[in-house]
């Protein structure tokens, strides 16, 4: 497996028993302590070349609908004609169509190199905190990113903003003659995903970016972005999500997401699931990919709760980076920074055509920059209300230890309103130990879990006296906030909106974001 392969440091050469300490044992011992690695990985981990060198502009908000009527207008008639196409659950698993559109278009995302993003949790915002990263070092950035949480135009940002409506507008008309020609030639219409992905690589064409930040929409092989040869791959952590579309085991679902990497490109892999990190490496080693491990080549060296945030010292593969603010909550996005900042590291050709690490003032001034909207997102005070778009266990999992790290809640009401295709029970069981009392709802989507058959899954986690119901996610948000109130003004009750990121945009809108 490892015939012809280039190492730039072998596992075999980990220290041994008898060599002299390491100045980066601290921080061995600190991964050692946060990672479970199966030995029979080694094989693998030999084969594969491995990245470590020896000793932006701020997010934009999410926006809002145009001000101008006939903007608005021409954005909603877009809408309307995108809304006429598959939606993103329906799949037909097959990038002959994507690959049509950009056959007709002349190929536009082969005109500048890109980061592609995939993983079951953290792809958002991980994609946003590479943007700021970029930008910080003056690149000229894309974004592409899904699902929005208010407005479509999010999906596609330029220089770290989302694309204006107008803009967005004009790109689909630009477009739209060369859609209606692959849609005559295919057995299946373009979908609504593939008609943004042509879009955005479109957009990025025209602009021109520099670079190309781009998040799968779902798995990888057969994903309509993965028409790109992304000079860096970056797998977040893969959990049990889409399982009837991506595999029954992490292992399965990461040889889907595996898809992603490329001949010769750099894999920056999150910490993974043993059978997930086996398949993910495995790959790499076929198709001779640099690989750098979330753990082993970079990692979180050490983390404590700051005002607004959290304050990092993280490992990148060109050296450590202390005292980098963060101001978004809890452990996940601290791992989700080392991650940015290790492809952000790769892309420059740190720990491989040059040994210094990026500028450190740069980095500070980019982490410090980064908003992930809906992400354990304040949006009132008094009483407190945060939105996080959990909408897998694993998602809640992350969401609940943040809120108890971050916040001084004596009394926490969740409103959850979930997609009618996820594992409901685990996200609510996640969420069991932080809530005193749960309001279960339903948004606007056709996916939407009706609330009394979500209702009667909560009684079961909650229990009938902890479980109350409104199925209009006004009247569900008004509920939470009396009952956060009952502690009274100054008593820290709080209110958190989860379960889908249609939820959040829509609990945002309704508390007056955007």
């Amino acid at each position: 497996m490892s015939v012809g392969l280039r190492r730039l440091i072998p596992v075999s050469d980990l220290p041994h028993e008898n060599d002299q300490p390491d100045p980066l044992d601290p921080f061995e011992e600190i991964i050692e302590a946060e990672t479970d690695r199966d030995p029979d990985l080694a094989v693998i981990e030999a084969g594969s070349r491995t990245l470590r060198t020896q000793g932006g502009a701020p997010g934009a908000d999410v926006p809002a609908r145009p001000e101008d009527p006939e903007v608005d207008k021409a954005l909603r008639e877009v809408e309307a004609e995108l809304a006429t196409r598959w939606g993103e659950t329906k799949l037909e698993p097959s990038v002959s169509r994507i690959s049509a559109l950009m056959d007709v278009l002349g190929d536009p995302q082969r005109s500048y190199p890109s980061i592609h993003i995939t993983g079951t949790n953290g792809k958002t915002s991980t994609a946003r905190m590479i943007e700021c990263l970029l930008g910080a070092f003056e690149l000229r950035t894309g974004r592409y990113t899904s699902p929005h949480v208010q407005s479509i135009t999010e999906r596609i940002s330029l220089d770290g903003a989302p694309v204006s409506a107008e803009r967005f507008i004009e790109t689909y008309q630009d477009i739209k003659p060369y859609i209606e020609m692959v849609d005559s030639a295919q057995e299946y219409r373009l979908s609504f995903f593939e008609v943004l992905t042509g879009m955005a690589y479109a957009a990025f064409a025209d602009a021109p970016v520099d670079v190309a930040v781009v998040e799968v929409g779902m798995g990888g092989s057969w994903d309509a972005t993965n028409v790109i040869d992304g000079d860096v791959a970056v797998v977040t952590p893969i959990g049990l999500d889409h399982t009837d579309r991506l595999g029954e085991t992490t292992g399965e679902i990461a040889g889907e997401k595996a898809g992603v990497i490329k001949q010769g490109a750099t894999v920056i892999l999150a910490q993974q699931p043993v059978d997930a990190a086996q398949v993910l490496l495995k790959k790499a080693v076929e198709v001779d990919a640099t690989v750098a491990r979330e753990g082993l080549e970079f990692g979180v060296v050490a983390r404590q709760v700051a005002v607004g945030g959290q304050m990092l010292t993280l490992r990148g593969l060109g050296g450590e980076y202390p005292e980098v603010y963060l101001p978004l909550h809890g452990a996940h996005q601290a791992h989700n920074a080392a991650v940015a900042l290790a492809a952000v590291e790769a892309f420059f050709g740190v720990g491989a055509q040059r040994a210094e690490p990026l500028d450190i003032d740069t980095v500070r001034k980019a982490f410090a920059a980064v908003s992930s909207p809906g992400r354990l997102e304040v949006v009132r005070r008094s009483p407190t209300v945060v939105l996080d778009a959990a909408h897998n266990p694993v998602g809640a999992e992350a969401a609940a230890e943040a809120v108890r790290e971050a916040f001084d809640f004596t009394r926490l009401i969740g409103v959850v309103g979930a997609s009618g295709d996820k594992n409901v029970r685990g996200l609510l069981e996640a969420f069991e130990p932080i809530f005193a009392e749960v309001v279960v709802t339903q948004n606007s989507s056709h996916r939407a879990m009706d609330a009394d058959e979500l209702a009667a899954i909560a009684v079961e986690v909650f229990g009938d006296e902890r479980v109350q119901v409104e199925p209009r996610l006004p009247d569900a948000l008004e509920a939470a906030i009396t009952l956060a109130e009952e502690e009274g003004e100054f008593a820290g009750g709080g209110v958190l909106v989860t379960g889908s990121v249609i939820t959040v945009g829509e609990a945002r809108l309704l508390l007056g974001k955007g």
